[in-house]
């Protein structure tokens, strides 16, 4: 789905100078027109409502981003201005408010600036320095208003602003994915699991997200009518994506092989975004062999930005669909045991996982028997990447509250348990003994999301812009 990022812009000034002070405006005008063209670059459509400097415009202004339906509003302080040209703007767009105190340089030249000898022109030239005069009046106006804001401080040229900015883009971007995202449920919870059990009404309200319950039989009714040709297909898509172990049975290969393909029908028929599952299939052979043939093709689509959760794990699917918007990957994984003597956490599952965060191919091997679930068959073995990591989970509060906690780390070398599971070394910036004892009592499930990258101040954002709590562990 391509979705674009639509974001208001305007200014703010005191329309009391202009006439007083020749060039002002027309310099204000021109540094509007730099962040305009920055926010644009950053992929987003963005519609500048100009100089809003009277009660007046500000109306006008309202209307102007209602009508193109904004889903980001950047307040760009020009300088001093009152905060009643901004307040009713404000209430009467329904988005969030970043506000950018931006001055045009680090300093001001003083000695260059005391030499123009001219009051009134040196007055023109410091006003169009003044940003951060207005900043608390607004923060004041927004506060007593009830009124959600965030502040980006900075110069106009600044790398720091810039990534701030890209980064909220970024985060709207993902809000908007979550919105738009439709997850498959699929089965039933893995029986005894409490932590897993999820409440859907307030993981659908925290992030607008639909919930599709889907019966085990559509997957079964998809995956009787697939045809040779497309197993044929599948089978080639399987040995470009995995490095498929010789150990595999054709038979294997096959029966997975034709699992992928109704995955992949099932996810068209219900347009989904993301899909947890789990079933057992006791005592009917049919349905045994297709919970036992799901692995493979649910990594494929977890690669291809449809993740998948096993043990029917829909706040994880949630946090894997998080970090794959923000295209870090996000891979099913649970905490494996903790390595005192190189303080290490070694974390894995049994699949599905997302390959293209993996640390070379993918490996797909035969399991004899997969643990804790009934049947054997192909399963997924693979390290995630060397490198920076963030660790993402979707929690539940007693009160029903919802929450993202993550935690920022890396992936490191050294040994891997080989028992054809996802298997990695991490290492955090707190001991292993103490980041498992402050991650666990933060309150998630035992799941999380791994993807690649440091990535906590862009989750912290969305996590703004969904009005949900953010916890971030080292």
């Amino acid at each position: 789905m391509d979705i674009k990022i639509r974001i208001g812009l305007f200014g703010i000034g005191l329309d009391t100078y202009w006439p007083q002070f020749e060039g002002l405006l027309d310099k204000l005008k021109s540094n509007q027109d730099l962040i305009r063209k920055r926010l644009e670059d950053n992929g987003a459509e963005v519609a500048d409502a100009g100089m809003v400097d009277t009660p007046q415009k500000a109306a006008a202004a309202a209307d102007f981003f209602r009508e193109r339906g904004v889903d980001l509003l950047f307040l760009n302080i020009s300088t001093y201005a009152l905060s009643h040209n901004v307040l009713p703007l404000i209430q009467r767009v329904s988005c969030p408010v970043i506000v950018l105190n931006l001055q045009p340089a680090e300093a001001i030249d003083y000695e260059k600036f005391n030499a123009m000898g001219d009051r009134g022109k040196m007055t023109g030239e410091w006003l169009a320095w003044c940003q951060s005069c207005v900043t608390p009046e607004l923060a004041s106006v927004f506060n007593r208003a009830g009124i959600k804001y965030n502040l980006i401080t900075g110069y106009l040229n600044e790398r720091y602003v810039w990534e701030q900015v890209g980064e909220w883009i970024e985060a709207c971007h993902v809000m908007k994915v979550m919105k738009n995202n439709r997850v498959g449920v699929m089965g039933h919870y893995y029986n005894g699991m409490l932590d897993v059990y999820s409440d859907i009404t307030m993981l659908a309200s925290a992030f607008g997200s639909h919930f599709e319950l889907i019966e085990f039989g559509t997957l079964k009714k998809l995956r009787d009518q697939v045809s040779d040709d497309d197993i044929l297909a599948e089978l080639k898509g399987f040995g470009e994506w995995f490095d498929v172990s010789v150990e595999c049975s054709a038979d294997d290969m096959e029966q997975s092989a034709k699992s992928s393909v109704a995955l992949k029908q099932l996810v068209e028929k219900f347009s989904l975004g993301s899909l947890a599952y789990y079933y057992e299939g006791e005592g009917d052979q049919e349905y045994e062999k297709i919970v036992t043939t799901l692995i493979p093709g649910m990594t494929m689509l977890t690669g291809h930005n449809v993740p998948a959760a096993g043990e029917c794990e829909v706040k994880n699917v949630l946090a894997m669909k998080i970090m794959d918007a923000f295209n870090a990957g996000g891979s099913f994984s649970e905490f494996y045991g903790l390595d005192f003597n190189e303080d290490i956490v070694m974390m894995g599952h049994d699949g599905p996982a997302h390959y293209r965060i993996s640390e070379g191919k993918v490996g797909l091997v035969p399991l004899p028997v997969f643990h804790g679930k009934p049947g054997k068959g192909l399963s997924i073995q693979m390290k995630v990447a060397n490198g920076p990591v963030t660790l993402l989970s979707v929690c539940q509060g007693r009160d029903g509250s919802t929450t993202l906690l993550a935690a920022e780390g890396e992936s490191v070398e050294g040994p891997t348990l080989q028992i054809g599971n996802t298997n990695s070394r991490y290492k955090f910036p707190v001991s292993a003994r103490q980041f498992i004892d402050s991650w666990s009592k933060a309150g998630p499930s035992h799941h999380c999301a791994i993807g690649t990258g440091n990535i906590s101040g862009k989750i912290c954002k969305l996590a703004e812009l969904l009005n949900i709590e953010f916890i971030s562990i080292c």
